[in-house]
């Protein structure tokens, strides 16, 4: 980042920024795409399959021990690398339902979106939860249809999937030719030129390009034959006849998505995808304030929100970072900045950035950038950092109500304060929530999350990062509700409700189903009870 450092100005580091998340349903290879935008970057020479028999190898941005043996993402990623002048942060999400407060946060920091779709299977039902959060915040959303090495549905049924499923537009930058065992590379409706690729690599190493104009028939018909030939042009005629025409402002407006087709695990259009993404993707964007203002990246003060907090990325380290998204202005290492929400000033020790696990100390930073900074207990999700004199604080990013719950018991009681500092850490990161039965202590803890795999997660990093085996009893309770501050909950009515407190001692009711919320409400005549948290649901 030194180029930036010299510039002495803001203005063209942050136009250069690309901030954006891969988004997919599970194992539709957005992972691997991931893995294979870091090899065209450079950011690293070889890259390794998550799942593939011929690699000994786990993806960069899959760092997590129970990731690396699942061969799925469990947790965000961030990512940095540069590219053609541009400097690129990527934000590899997890695809699983169960982790999807994890992506809508990590969503909150982008500026735009890839969705990866599989051809084979088209829209998925994850991908439609992700499309909704992406169109509701009004970003760009590129879409790479995912894996034609594989069989895949005809492309025009596809494309056509998209445009009914999202009431939007797309325009197909690129077309396939063939796909599974015929599938011979993808033609460039933006240069008019075909590339064409061999599978020497299994997607390892960058591939070269073979180009041919499409005009050019015996080339053709030597690198794809006749049939293909006839077919693609074809194809193309009907294409350019009957897709919408392509406009910029409506990409930036999310009301029209680029279309890629390829597979990144054999590098099929991939560095093309690469390039168009960047010039026609968004520079930073600007971010509400709770007092209905905004703040411009352009604006000189340094701003940031935390969307992440991860405990024990490396083990070497076992410290706690809080990830935040830089909105505006320059960061600078040893300056002291404001905590909005803790009203103090605060120095942000070890300023990092990130590939996965790996993490190198930052100097300067600008808006757009992902930055990870030491975190002792300070930080929540959401809050704001910035220059004292600001008064920024921006918008609150949404808790999802867990709709899982477990009763969580220690083992052995020599292991107590380890429970306790594991317990108390992943409950920090947003990953689950925690719960106590009023006056106990930390010996039974109630657990929510928003998936049931999440407990699967909790155990394995229970058990590798902290050294501690418990008993988990699963509970009957799907809903759970705020008591209002002023209401005393031992003065209830309760049948079949469990009351419980979370760390700041604010009162909870589980419920099993919506007939015992509506049987508790009217037998406690003017009771009316608040939403756990302040999200919705995807």
């Amino acid at each position: 980042m030194g180029t930036d450092t010299e510039m002495g100005e803001n203005e063209q580091p942050i136009s250069r920024r690309r901030t954006f998340a891969i988004i997919s349903h599970p194992d539709a290879g957005k992972t691997t795409l991931t893995e294979k935008l870091l090899l065209y970057g450079g950011a690293i020479q070889t890259a390794g399959s998550v799942k593939g028999k011929a690699s000994d190898r786990h993806a960069v941005s899959d760092w997590m021990e129970m990731e690396k043996k699942r061969g799925i993402s469990i947790t965000s990623s961030v990512m940095q690398f540069e590219y053609e002048g541009y400097c690129v942060n990527i934000l590899d999400t997890p695809g699983h339902q169960d982790f999807s407060e994890d992506t809508y946060r990590t969503l909150m920091a982008a500026d735009s979106a890839v969705m990866v779709i599989d051809a084979a299977k088209g829209i998925e039902p994850q991908t439609r939860k992700l499309f909704r959060v992406c169109a509701m915040r009004h970003i760009p959303i590129f879409t790479f249809i995912n894996k034609l090495d594989h069989d895949a549905r005809d492309p025009f049924d596809l494309v056509d999937e998209l445009e009914r499923e999202f009431g939007i537009g797309t325009y197909c930058m690129n077309w396939p030719i063939g796909s599974g065992v015929s599938f011979k590379g993808v033609y460039d409706r933006d240069r008019r030129r075909i590339l064409t690729y061999a599978d020497a690599h299994r997607g390892r190493d960058r591939l070269a390009a073979t180009e041919c104009e499409l005009t050019d028939t015996g080339t053709l018909d030597r690198l794809i034959g006749p049939e293909e030939r006839e077919t693609l042009t074809a194809q193309i005629e009907l294409l350019d006849g009957a897709s919408f025409d392509f406009d910029e402002k409506k990409v930036a407006e999310g009301k029209l998505s680029p279309v890629f087709f390829g597979s990144a695990l054999n590098n099929f259009g991939v560095e093309t995808f690469l390039e168009s993404f960047l010039r026609l993707s968004s520079p930073p964007r600007g971010r509400k304030t709770k007092d209905g203002g905004e703040v411009s990246p352009d604006d000189p003060g340094f701003s940031a929100f935390v969307f992440k907090i991860q405990a024990n990325m490396n083990k070497a380290h076992r410290d706690r970072i809080a990830f935040m998204r830089i909105v505006s202005g320059r960061f600078e290492r040893g300056r002291d900045y404001y905590h909005v929400q803790g009203g103090r000033e605060v120095k942000l020790s070890r300023p990092q950035q990130m590939m996965a696990q790996e993490r190198s100390i930052v100097d300067v930073a600008y808006a757009g950038d992902i930055i990870g900074v030491f975190d002792p207990g300070i930080y929540g999700i959401g809050d704001t950092v910035c220059e004292a004199g600001m008064s920024a604080e921006f918008e609150d990013i949404p808790t999802f109500s867990p709709e899982c719950f477990a009763l969580v018991e220690q083992i052995d009681s020599m292991k107590r304060k380890q429970f306790a500092k594991g317990i108390t850490q992943i409950s920090q990161e947003g990953a689950i929530r925690i719960f106590f039965e009023p006056e106990s202590g930390m010996e039974k803890v109630y657990v929510g999350v928003v998936g049931q795999l999440q407990f699967d997660v909790l155990e394995s990093r229970m058990k590798s990062e902290y050294g501690v085996e418990y008993l988990m009893r699963p509970l009957d309770f799907t809903l759970i509700k705020k008591v209002p501050q002023e209401i005393d909950p031992s003065k209830l009515y309760l049948y079949e409700v469990k009351w419980v407190q979370d760390v700041k001692k604010d009162n909870y009711l589980l419920f099993s189903s919506e007939w015992s919320l509506r049987y508790t409400i009217e037998h406690n005549e003017g009771l009316e009870l608040l939403p756990y948290g302040n999200g919705g649901n995807m």
